[in-house]
């Protein structure tokens, strides 16, 4: 999750949303903010690696945990696939000459060298990566704001807000079934509530302040973006991959441009992919080390303390699929459509652990926390599954099927799903009468 996230997708969502991709940014972010409720829960029950997974599968039944992991799997898998074809595409276009590619092959080397080096260069290049973002960020929404002063673009206005000509609810969770994509990332934090200094207490205040502050950038660029597009009617009939980038053009001039095109590139090729790759492999590596996914992936570092071979895994998966979606027209919405999906399944479960563990394995009274706003989550994701896109709907469930069949595996081998570290009855009663 980057500041800019919304520059390469902000097209699609237009076409969606009908022309309101302020709204759609805003229904999605109110809807992750019940996810990250569900998930500060979870993290102070089970401060482990794992995420969902863990979550899933100690709140309700490691069964149920391993298809959680297995979904989620789809979700975390594919976003480093998605980031890397963004990012060439983006560099494609400054440098014609040099295929898509062969860009992928290069940032999924530059990624994967650094963060085999450890956390702490991750961080470090992460926080120089956020303060360039946060620049071209400003550099966007101030010469955009000043263009539409001098009266370029269509004036300020509500409709990229609201319209009651195209609005609808299909419409419009069709519309946040895309726009979640740029809020993807935030679950990551939960990742690593095993390397956190500060603790469950602060991964589960981390994710709610991450989400909204992205979600404040957020509705502001694509609000300027809307105000300056082009042809709004023409968007609306197809999904431009350079609707932002136009919309830079009409504020600035092609200068503009080639400067989101850049910061697209290196943002989404280098900071997003960077922590993209740490968050799955601790997935990869929690499942491995719980001896559901083979034990080689469990192998961490001795010099550096990072999953190595997790991390190297990722990295081929990342140039295979990528290489694959270079050759496909639909590449990018095919990608962020199945991404979505398999991150609002496994988020819909996380809502479920939240009800099953808190209020009625241990008849919690917090019904507001561990109760009504899980199944108001719920609900809202469950309603954006359903307008989602069919194609994606179909390879989820068949993602879904697989997931069956290797369950299925792992008890005729007898490697019946077990998590360590289950809570003792007499923990139990304890967080009963401590409960958050």
């Amino acid at each position: 999750m980057v500041p800019i996230a919304p520059f390469a997708i902000f097209g699609l969502v237009y076409s969606r949303s009908g022309g309101m991709p302020v709204l759609a940014y805003l229904v999605g972010m109110i809807a992750l903010l019940f996810t990250a409720a569900s998930y500060a829960q979870m993290v102070k029950a089970f401060p482990l690696s794992g995420s969902v997974y863990n979550y899933a599968g100690r709140g309700i039944a490691p069964p149920v945990g391993f298809m959680t992991g297995w979904m989620v799997l789809l979700d975390y898998i594919l976003v480093p696939c998605l980031l890397y074809l963004v990012a060439s595409l983006a560099m494609h276009g400054l440098v014609p000459d040099v295929p898509v590619w062969a860009w992928l092959i290069v940032f999924v080397a530059v990624n994967t060298g650094i963060n085999l080096r450890g956390i702490r260069m991750t961080i470090r290049l992460t926080r120089m990566m956020i303060g360039f973002e946060l620049l071209v960020l400003g550099l966007f929404l101030l010469v955009g704001l000043w263009a539409l002063l001098q009266g370029r673009g269509h004036g300020f206005s509500l409709s990229p807000l609201f319209n009651l000509e195209t609005f609808s609810w299909p419409v419009m969770f069709a519309a946040v079934s895309v726009a979640v994509l740029s809020f993807i990332g935030f679950d990551g934090i939960s990742m690593l509530v095993e390397e956190s200094t500060g603790g469950s207490a602060q991964v589960g205040r981390a994710m709610r302040v991450a989400l909204l502050l992205a979600g404040l950038l957020f509705v502001t660029q694509v609000w300027v973006a809307s105000l300056l597009v082009p042809d709004p009617g023409g968007l609306l009939g197809k999904d431009s991959g350079t609707a932002f980038y136009d919309a830079a053009a009409v504020a600035g001039g092609e200068w503009l441009r080639h400067v989101t095109l850049t910061a697209t590139a290196l943002s989404w090729g280098v900071a997003n992919t960077m922590v993209a790759q740490v968050a799955v492999s601790r997935l990869l590596y929690a499942m491995a080390r719980d001896r559901q996914l083979p034990s080689f992936l469990a192998k961490v570092s001795v010099r550096h303390s990072v999953p190595a071979n997790a991390i190297v895994l990722v990295s081929l998966v990342s140039v295979g699929i990528g290489l694959w979606m270079c050759s496909r027209s639909d590449g990018v919405d095919l990608l962020t459509s199945l991404i979505n999906m398999g991150a609002m399944a496994a988020f819909i479960v996380l809502h479920l652990s939240v009800i099953v563990h808190y209020a009625l394995r241990r008849g919690s009274d917090k019904l507001w926390s561990h109760l009504v706003a899980p199944l108001i989550g719920m609900g809202i994701l469950v309603f954006v599954v359903i307008n989602a896109n069919v194609l994606a709907q179909t390879v989820g469930l068949a993602w879904l099927g697989a997931g069956a069949v290797a369950l299925a595996v792992l008890y005729a081998l007898g490697r019946r799903p077990a998590l360590d570290g289950m809570p003792s009855e007499a923990g139990r009663r304890s967080a009963r009468t401590s409960a958050p």
